[in-house]
């Protein structure tokens, strides 16, 4: 039997796949580097998300703005299905086998459900303006320099998506307000300039996955 994907499948996969290794594994930081004293530091989901703009970059450009939020929908609906299962799985009892380990897994997973409900929150906020702007933009230029259009409106939805996702996510309601202004900023400069960055990086994919899906439009 002969394997075949259709290729607006396999870009629901990828939306899928970004959002949920934004979902899971987001809570953690990496340093990135220090200036003046000041540490500059982003969480491992960046890495993905750029990858969720531009997929829905490219579907408006080839199925238009209904089919892009209801991506949009789709990634909202498994985050919201991610924390109920999460708040399932952490409060069941485990068996003798794993009780020596249920601390760490509650532990990591209750951090998950914090990322999973402000990236809910974020997500939706951040993804809905990037698709109105990216449409608006589409229009006014009639459908000419997608890369212009492309980067202009996910530099606008970075900002927003990572000041709201790292203020719910990573503000700590125990530390003095001047900390966490501090952290936050540190995490908010580097990880929008760092995203605007990958958006440049990623705009030849953009303009390959228009052919792409234009190729084989269902």
């Amino acid at each position: 039997m002969k394997l075949s994907i259709r290729r607006y499948d396999l870009v629901i996969g990828l939306y899928v796949f970004g959002v949920m290794v934004a979902e899971l594994m987001g809570a953690k930081t990496f340093p990135l580097f220090t200036i003046g004293g000041q540490h500059f530091n982003a969480s491992v989901a960046i890495f993905v998300l750029p990858l969720l703009y531009s997929l829905t970059d490219v579907v408006v450009e080839v199925y238009g703005k209904s089919r892009a939020r209801s991506l949009v929908y789709t990634g909202i609906a498994m985050i919201v299905l991610l924390i109920g299962y999460t708040a399932l799985a952490t409060s069941l009892p485990p068996t003798a086998r794993y009780a020596g380990s249920e601390a760490a897994y509650d532990q990591v997973f209750h951090a998950s459900i914090r990322i999973s409900i402000a990236s809910l929150i974020a997500f939706a906020v951040a993804e809905l303006f990037d698709i109105a702007v990216f449409s608006r933009l589409r229009q006014r230029m009639h459908k000419k320099a997608l890369w212009l259009r492309t980067n202009l409106s996910n530099f606008l939805s970075f900002f927003i998506d990572s000041a709201v996702f790292l203020t719910l996510a990573f503000y700590a309601l125990g530390t003095p307000f001047g900390s966490n202004v501090s952290f936050l900023i540190s995490l908010l400069l580097p990880y929008w300039f760092l995203k605007c960055l990958m958006s440049v990086a990623a705009t030849p994919l953009v303009y390959a996955g228009v052919r792409w899906l234009k190729n084989a439009k269902d």
